[in-house]
């Protein structure tokens, strides 16, 4: 809302009104004579306090030294069109100079003129904190606009183009572009700018700079309400998810059939997510599963790093190596870690097993050490070591290992396993297991999806180490 030079100097006054503080535009017909013309309510804010803060005459939308904008009008009850004689109606008006707002009475004919010296710069807005008012005077564009709408906006500004959205969310692109049209129709009235531009045919549209920051917000507003939606539907039990790594699956899966009935029964949506060892701890601290299964590097400093998590163990181990290397070059014997350095070695770029080299040699390890080839995958490792386009040793965790020899791994075949003897740095050690927020599962109840799965992987873990049977994989 800026103000506009009408017949005269023009600027903001106030009046409390139910409480609030109204907002009033007031045009001076004549500077010398002191009279002035109120119009209707523009809006409310509270700044009832005669000096204002710098920052918070920024939040309230004060842009220019000399702007008077707003605060306490003990008589300024003048309803819309209503002129009155300035002798009658004394209005007590603030005014930005310097870092503070100054108190000015338009009684006096020096400070009237002082105020209306410079005309009003900046846009009044509501406080953040009069949330109630905000909200029942939402403009009308505003409230129209839809979920829908802004999925299909975010969509858009990641694929570009209107038609690859409509192929996304299989629609017609008319569609789609009907939607982008509403938008930029609703935007343009409230911002004055639309927030997407048409480019020609197959270019990518041009997002604004509304746009772009509109984008980010309906991104943001879709994610809350779906995370909302997904914590809502978990801590009732309608949903839970568990994240594991490819070696602990085996687990998971004879565990699920424990549950699989009930949980068919009572609707409850049981969700899979394959992670990676370095992002198991990391997705309970975030919310991004409820449970998880695989292996986390303990340390000599016991289980601190598991202080906040509920540990279902099921074995602790080191390392071993997969070679192709013959029995002359590596006998069959275990191999010590301060031999590592005479092997070629083919080792993850990072996570569990990095964490053990870089205790056992330091964070310098990849120069104390021939590193052949860094991988990402250990399944790319097993095919590299099969293919012999190198000769060497890949370090895996003893489970993995020990998979590989014994046939469970197809991705092992032709290739032999060495233990990993620690000689060099601190103990550590593999913890394979179940992991779940510490005490999440004692605020459920005991049919909680939560509890009846960890019961699951109890019962596993308990036919496991009885030898009644092994694990499809292991880790």
């Amino acid at each position: 809302m800026r103000a506009q030079a009408l017949r005269g100097k023009t600027s903001f006054v106030v009046a409390p009104r139910g409480g609030a503080t109204v907002v009033m535009r007031m045009v001076l017909a004549n500077p010398l004579r002191g009279r002035r013309r109120f119009t209707h309510p523009r809006t409310c804010v509270r700044a009832n306090c005669p000096e204002i803060s710098r920052s918070a005459a920024r939040r309230t939308g004060a842009i220019a030294e000399g702007t008077a904008v707003w605060g306490e009008a003990d008589h300024c009850t003048a309803p819309r069109g209503v002129s009155s004689d300035s002798g009658k109606n004394s209005a007590d008006y603030l005014f930005w100079r310097g870092d503070q707002f100054r108190a000015l009475h338009s009684g006096s004919k020096q400070e009237t003129e002082r105020v209306h010296a410079v005309p009003l710069v900046g846009t009044a807005s509501l406080s953040a904190s009069d949330l109630r008012s905000r909200l029942l005077e939402s403009p009308g564009a505003l409230l129209d606009t839809t979920m829908d709408q802004l999925r299909t906006l975010v969509l858009v500004h990641e694929v570009g183009t209107a038609l690859a959205a409509a192929r996304s969310l299989g629609r017609e692109q008319s569609s789609v572009q009907k939607q982008l049209d509403t938008l930029n129709r609703n935007f343009k009235q409230l911002c004055g700018e639309p927030l997407v531009v048409k480019q020609g045919r197959g270019k990518n549209v041009l997002f604004t700079d509304s746009g772009e920051a509109f984008v980010e917000i309906a991104r943001n507003t879709l994610r809350d309400w779906l995370d909302g939606v997904h914590e809502s539907r978990r801590l009732r039990g309608e949903t839970i998810t568990v994240g594991t790594t490819r070696f602990t699956l085996g687990f998971l899966a004879n565990a699920g059939e424990h549950v699989a009935g009930e949980f068919a029964e009572r609707g409850v949506d049981l969700r899979v997510t394959h992670l990676r060892t370095r992002e198991l701890i990391s997705a309970l601290r975030t919310k991004q599963a409820d449970l998880v299964c695989g292996s986390v590097l303990v340390g000599e400093q016991g289980e601190n790093a598991l202080a906040d998590v509920d540990v279902l163990e099921w074995r602790r181990s080191g390392l071993s190596l997969v070679t192709n290397l013959s029995a002359d070059q590596l006998p069959n014997r275990p191999m010590l870690a301060s031999q590592l350095h005479s092997l070629p070695l083919v080792i993850p770029a990072s996570g569990l097993i990095s964490g053990f080299l870089r205790g056992w040699f330091g964070a310098d390890y990849r120069e104390r050490l021939d590193i052949a080839a860094e991988i990402d995958d250990v399944r790319y490792g097993f095919d590299l070591l099969r293919s012999e386009l190198l000769h060497g040793c890949m370090i895996v965790t003893r489970g993995v290992g020990e998979a590989a020899d014994d046939g469970r791994l197809p991705e092992g075949r032709g290739l032999r396993t060495v233990d990993l003897i620690n000689d060099v740095g601190p103990k550590m050690h593999v913890l394979v297991g179940a992991f779940t927020r510490r005490g999440e599962r004692q605020g459920y109840s005991a049919d909680h999806p939560l509890n009846l799965l960890w019961r699951a992987l109890e019962l596993e873990n308990a036919k496991w180490k009885s030898g009644e049977h092994r694990p499809a994989v292991a880790s």
